[in-house]
């Protein structure tokens, strides 16, 4: 047989290089055909991983009602005030709000932008920025709705010399209103409406 194919081998080129030549192009067929086989094997494989649709049925009320989380908040300093003061009265409303970032993110007021808002808690400067961002981290993953921390310092409407948490960027004081009372309802029973003025 390796006879038959070093003399077609000369006749054909003229030259014959050895009977190495046969067990190396056998080897590159088999390896060629091998991943060949591979790849149809792996494709096959994948496209068979059809996602098929559930029938959706008839949606289905719970048997109990959900239960109001409770959420487990950081403690204020002893001896320290937590409000700033009754709301005033609104002035220049903001654009449309946005949506809320995810569960435990913060939101930060828009800057140059007045509105309303709902006040969660205000801590004094002095107890540290950092029980501030944890009070508001905790509320976000309540489920209020943009949480994040003020600096009353840096608004007109507010006293200074506190980290303000707050839930909402609202256009009127009955949005803000409405805001409180939901907060209440998740456990924010100090939570009221208040102006944010720059």
């Amino acid at each position: 047989m390796v006879g038959r194919l070093s003399e077609a081998w000369r006749h054909r080129f003229g030259w014959y290089p050895g009977d190495w030549v046969w067990p190396v192009l056998l080897g590159l067929v088999v390896a060629v055909v091998g991943g060949t086989v591979a790849v149809v094997v792996t494709d096959s494989r994948g496209s068979n991983n059809t996602l098929v649709a559930t029938h959706p049925g008839t949606p289905r009320q719970p048997v109990t009602p959900p239960e109001t989380a409770t959420v487990a908040l950081p403690t204020v300093p002893s001896g320290t005030p937590t409000t700033i003061g009754p709301p005033e009265t609104p002035t220049t409303p903001p654009p449309a709000t946005r949506p809320p970032p995810a569960a435990g993110a913060l939101t930060a007021w828009p800057a140059n932008q007045n509105g309303y808002t709902v006040v969660l808690e205000s801590i004094p400067s002095n107890a540290g920025r950092s029980l501030a961002v944890a009070r508001a981290r905790a509320a976000s993953r309540a489920g209020l709705p943009q949480v994040g921390v003020l600096d009353s310092s840096l608004y007109s409407s507010l006293h200074p010399g506190y980290w303000v948490v707050f839930s909402g960027i609202y256009a009127s004081s009955g949005q803000a209103d409405a805001a409180a009372q939901a907060a209440a309802g998740k456990g924010f029973a100090a939570a009221y409406s208040r102006q944010i003025t720059r």
